[in-house]
C-alpha cells in the first residue's frame, strides 16, 4: 500500500509544508522539521527533473512523506516523476471526471492504463533490483486530485467517485481566482464554495486536503475534517523569518 494512504487511513490530520525554493539543502532542513508530508512543487515553481530527483534524495533519509505535483496531467511527466521515485503525485486542475480517469491511467502500466513501462532505468524500481515493481507498482502510488476550477467544482462529486483517485485537495487561490476573486480566497463565496467541494469529497468517502491560508485556518480546517492540510511554503518560512528578525532587532 501506498505510505500515504496508509497514513491517511489512521485517521489524524496530516500536516504539510510546500516547497518551492528547489533546493536540496531546504528540503532537508524542512523534512528534519516535523512535518508529515512535503509538496515538491513542478507548477509554480523553478524545478526541474534534477532539481526534484536531488530534493526527493535529500529527504529520503526522513520519515516524512514526499508529494510532487507536476505542472499538468499529462502522461509523459507523469511517467518521469513516477521513474524517479515519487509515491504520490498531486496534480493540478483537474476538471472533470473523464479528465480525472485519464491521469490515473498515466500512473497505471497495462493493462491497467498507459504508463510507458521502465524498470532497469527506473529509480523507482531500485535499477531494477525489485522483481515485483512492475506487478506492484499501481499498489504503491497515490493520486491526488487538486479541485481549483469552478469546473472541477461542479464535478467535485464524480471526479472523487472515479477508482485510483486516492484524495482530492482543494486549492484556495485559483478557485477564488475561477469564481472571480482573484486575490481574495477569504471571499464568502469562495468559503462557501470549500464546504461544499469538502462535504462532497467527505460524502464520497474519499479524504479531503487543502491549502490553508495561515495557522488559524489549518486549525479550522482540521477541526472541520479536512484529513490533510498544507500550512504553509518554505518560501514563507524564509522570508517571514527573515523580516521578523530584522523587526525584532529595531525593536
Amino acid at each position: 500500500m501506498n505510505a500515504f494512504v496508509a497514513r491517511l487511513a489512521q485517521g489524524r490530520p496530516l500536516l504539510g509544508l510546500w516547497q518551492a525554493l528547489a533546493t536540496p539543502y531546504t528540503a532537508e532542513i524542512c523534512a528534519g522539521a516535523g512535518y508529515d508530508w512535503l509538496l515538491f512543487d513542478g507548477e509554480h515553481a523553478p524545478n526541474t527533473l534534477q532539481t526534484l530527483l536531488a530534493q526527493l534524495q535529500a529527504v529520503a533519509a526522513h520519515p516524512v512523506l514526499p508529494i510532487a505535483r507536476p505542472p499538468v496531467g499529462e502522461p509523459a511527466i507523469i511517467k518521469q516523476y513516477l521513474d524517479i521515485g515519487f509515491p504520490t503525485l498531486l496534480v493540478p486542475m483537474v476538471d472533470d471526471a473523464r479528465q480525472a480517469a485519464q491521469i490515473v491511467a498515466a500512473t497505471r502500466f497495462p493493462p491497467r492504463g498507459i504508463r510507458g513501462v521502465a524498470s532497469a532505468t527506473s529509480r523507482a524500481s531500485g535499477f531494477g533490483a525489485d522483481a515485483r515493481y512492475l506487478a506492484t507498482a499501481h499498489e504503491r502510488t497515490a493520486l491526488i486530485a487538486q479541485i481549483e476550477s469552478r469546473a472541477g467544482l461542479a464535478a467535485v462529486a464524480d471526479i472523487a467517485a472515479v477508482d485510483g483517485v486516492d484524495a482530492l485537495f482543494i486549492g484556495p487561490a485559483d478557485l477564488a481566482a475561477s469564481l472571480g476573486h482573484l486575490g481574495e480566497p477569504r471571499h464568502r463565496e469562495v468559503q462557501d464554495a470549500i464546504d461544499t467541494a469538502f462535504a462532497a469529497i467527505r460524502a464520497a468517502g474519499k479524504p479531503a486536503g487543502i491549502f490553508a491560508l495561515d495557522a488559524a485556518d489549518a486549525r479550522a480546517r482540521i477541526v472541520q475534517g479536512f484529513a490533510f492540510v498544507s500550512v504553509g511554503t518554505d518560501i514563507g518560512v524564509l522570508a517571514n523569518g527573515a523580516r521578523a528578525l530584522r523587526a525584532a532587532c529595531l525593536g
